[in-house]
Protein backbone atom coordinates (compact mmCIF):
# COMPACT_ATOMS: atom_id res chain seq x y z
CA UNK A 1 0.00 0.00 0.00
CA UNK A 2 2.69 2.40 0.68
CA UNK A 3 4.23 1.52 -2.86
CA UNK A 4 1.09 3.20 -4.45
CA UNK A 5 0.93 6.28 -2.16
CA UNK A 6 4.26 7.14 -3.24
CA UNK A 7 3.62 6.09 -6.60
CA UNK A 8 0.98 8.37 -6.60
CA UNK A 9 2.84 11.46 -5.06
CA UNK A 10 5.85 10.99 -7.81
CA UNK A 11 3.02 11.66 -10.18
CA UNK A 12 1.32 14.74 -8.40
CA UNK A 13 5.30 16.18 -8.43
CA UNK A 14 5.78 15.56 -12.03
CA UNK A 15 2.36 16.71 -13.13
CA UNK A 16 2.86 19.75 -11.33
CA UNK A 17 6.48 19.89 -12.47
CA UNK A 18 5.18 19.70 -16.19
CA UNK A 19 2.67 22.42 -15.67
CA UNK A 20 5.16 24.98 -14.74
CA UNK A 21 7.38 24.07 -17.85
CA UNK A 22 4.38 24.22 -19.90
CA UNK A 23 1.38 26.05 -18.40
CA UNK A 24 0.05 29.03 -19.41
CA UNK A 25 2.05 32.44 -20.10
CA UNK A 26 2.38 34.79 -17.11
CA UNK A 27 2.23 38.26 -17.04
CA UNK A 28 5.64 39.90 -16.20
CA UNK A 29 3.94 43.05 -14.35
CA UNK A 30 0.13 41.50 -13.30
CA UNK A 31 -1.17 44.03 -15.10
CA UNK A 32 -4.01 43.07 -17.87
CA UNK A 33 -2.67 43.68 -21.35
CA UNK A 34 0.92 43.98 -19.86
CA UNK A 35 3.71 42.04 -21.45
CA UNK A 36 3.92 38.10 -21.27
CA UNK A 37 6.69 36.20 -20.53
CA UNK A 38 5.99 32.31 -21.88
CA UNK A 39 7.75 30.38 -18.84
CA UNK A 40 9.89 27.69 -20.91
CA UNK A 41 11.41 25.82 -17.63
CA UNK A 42 11.08 26.72 -14.50
CA UNK A 43 12.63 30.40 -13.81
CA UNK A 44 13.70 31.05 -17.44
CA UNK A 45 11.37 33.35 -19.12
CA UNK A 46 11.56 33.74 -22.52
CA UNK A 47 11.18 37.52 -24.24
CA UNK A 48 8.40 38.15 -25.85
CA UNK A 49 9.17 38.75 -29.74
CA UNK A 50 7.98 42.34 -29.99
CA UNK A 51 10.10 43.23 -27.47
CA UNK A 52 12.97 42.59 -29.70
CA UNK A 53 13.74 46.69 -31.00
CA UNK A 54 14.32 45.38 -34.34
CA UNK A 55 12.96 43.83 -37.54
CA UNK A 56 13.50 40.57 -38.31
CA UNK A 57 16.73 41.70 -40.56
CA UNK A 58 18.12 42.48 -37.93
CA UNK A 59 17.95 46.68 -38.39
CA UNK A 60 17.48 48.51 -35.53
CA UNK A 61 13.83 50.98 -35.24
CA UNK A 62 14.42 54.42 -35.68
CA UNK A 63 15.08 57.56 -33.08
CA UNK A 64 13.42 60.34 -32.84
CA UNK A 65 15.50 63.24 -32.10
CA UNK A 66 15.20 63.01 -28.35
CA UNK A 67 16.41 59.65 -28.73
CA UNK A 68 13.76 57.69 -27.86
CA UNK A 69 13.00 54.86 -30.31
CA UNK A 70 9.99 55.21 -32.41
CA UNK A 71 7.91 53.31 -34.43
CA UNK A 72 8.73 52.22 -38.63
CA UNK A 73 6.96 54.65 -40.70
CA UNK A 74 5.37 51.39 -42.05
CA UNK A 75 4.01 49.86 -38.64
CA UNK A 76 2.41 53.45 -37.49
CA UNK A 77 0.76 53.85 -40.39
CA UNK A 78 -0.74 50.01 -39.89
CA UNK A 79 -1.67 51.27 -36.57
CA UNK A 80 -3.52 54.21 -38.20
CA UNK A 81 -5.00 52.83 -40.83
CA UNK A 82 -6.49 49.97 -38.12
CA UNK A 83 -8.83 52.86 -36.97
CA UNK A 84 -10.40 53.05 -40.01
CA UNK A 85 -12.78 50.54 -39.40
CA UNK A 86 -13.95 52.53 -36.14
CA UNK A 87 -15.99 55.11 -35.28
CA UNK A 88 -16.97 57.24 -32.57
CA UNK A 89 -20.23 55.65 -31.07
CA UNK A 90 -21.45 56.21 -27.85
CA UNK A 91 -19.46 54.36 -24.90
CA UNK A 92 -16.27 54.49 -27.20
CA UNK A 93 -15.89 58.30 -28.59
CA UNK A 94 -13.47 59.49 -25.97
CA UNK A 95 -11.40 55.84 -26.56
CA UNK A 96 -12.06 56.29 -30.49
CA UNK A 97 -10.50 59.90 -30.95
CA UNK A 98 -7.59 59.69 -28.07
CA UNK A 99 -6.90 56.47 -30.21
CA UNK A 100 -6.83 58.34 -33.90
CA UNK A 101 -4.83 61.50 -32.31
CA UNK A 102 -2.30 59.14 -30.89
CA UNK A 103 -2.02 57.31 -33.85
CA UNK A 104 -1.71 59.91 -35.85
CA UNK A 105 0.98 61.43 -33.51
CA UNK A 106 2.96 57.95 -33.78
CA UNK A 107 2.52 59.23 -37.50
CA UNK A 108 4.50 62.41 -37.39
CA UNK A 109 7.13 61.06 -35.43
CA UNK A 110 8.31 57.91 -37.25
CA UNK A 111 8.05 60.02 -40.22
CA UNK A 112 10.32 62.75 -38.86
CA UNK A 113 12.60 59.62 -37.32
CA UNK A 114 12.42 57.63 -40.52
CA UNK A 115 16.20 57.24 -42.36
CA UNK A 116 14.74 58.79 -45.63
CA UNK A 117 13.99 62.18 -44.04
CA UNK A 118 11.11 64.54 -42.85
CA UNK A 119 11.01 66.01 -45.84
CA UNK A 120 10.20 62.62 -47.85
CA UNK A 121 6.46 62.46 -46.50
CA UNK A 122 5.53 67.01 -46.28
CA UNK A 123 1.87 66.73 -46.87
CA UNK A 124 1.69 64.27 -44.05
CA UNK A 125 3.71 66.04 -42.22
CA UNK A 126 1.65 69.43 -42.79
CA UNK A 127 -1.44 67.86 -41.83
CA UNK A 128 -0.52 66.93 -38.74
CA UNK A 129 1.20 70.15 -37.58
CA UNK A 130 -2.09 71.95 -38.56
CA UNK A 131 -4.08 69.53 -36.89
CA UNK A 132 -1.75 69.79 -33.59
CA UNK A 133 -1.92 73.89 -34.05
CA UNK A 134 -5.68 73.73 -34.05
CA UNK A 135 -5.79 71.35 -30.59
CA UNK A 136 -2.97 72.88 -28.76
CA UNK A 137 -2.18 71.34 -25.44
CA UNK A 138 -5.51 70.67 -24.73
CA UNK A 139 -6.32 66.60 -24.92
CA UNK A 140 -9.19 66.38 -23.18
CA UNK A 141 -11.85 64.49 -25.00
CA UNK A 142 -14.45 67.70 -24.89
CA UNK A 143 -11.16 69.49 -27.29
CA UNK A 144 -10.75 66.31 -28.92
CA UNK A 145 -14.73 66.06 -29.82
CA UNK A 146 -14.96 69.80 -30.89
CA UNK A 147 -11.43 68.84 -33.65
CA UNK A 148 -13.43 65.69 -34.67
CA UNK A 149 -14.08 66.65 -37.85
CA UNK A 150 -10.09 67.72 -38.51
CA UNK A 151 -9.07 64.71 -36.65
CA UNK A 152 -11.01 62.54 -39.18
CA UNK A 153 -10.20 64.46 -41.82
CA UNK A 154 -6.70 64.66 -41.13
CA UNK A 155 -6.60 60.80 -40.35
CA UNK A 156 -8.39 60.28 -44.27
CA UNK A 157 -6.04 62.68 -45.87
CA UNK A 158 -2.71 60.55 -44.31
CA UNK A 159 -4.02 57.57 -45.25
CA UNK A 160 -4.88 58.46 -49.42
CA UNK A 161 -1.57 60.26 -49.50
CA UNK A 162 0.02 57.19 -47.79
CA UNK A 163 -1.43 54.51 -50.34
CA UNK A 164 -0.78 56.64 -53.17
CA UNK A 165 3.19 56.63 -51.67
CA UNK A 166 3.61 52.95 -50.85
CA UNK A 167 7.54 52.99 -51.92
CA UNK A 168 7.61 55.87 -48.65
CA UNK A 169 7.09 53.43 -46.22
CA UNK A 170 7.96 49.61 -47.33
Amino acid sequence: MFRSTARGAAVVVALAALSVSCGTPEKDDGAPGGPVAAVTSPGTPEAPSSVSGGDSDGSAPPSAPDGEPVEKVRDAFAGLQATLGESCTPGNCAYFLGRVHDELRGMDRAMKADPKGPGHFPEPIALIKKLEAEIGDDRSFENLKKHQTLLIGTRDKINTWMQDHPDDYS
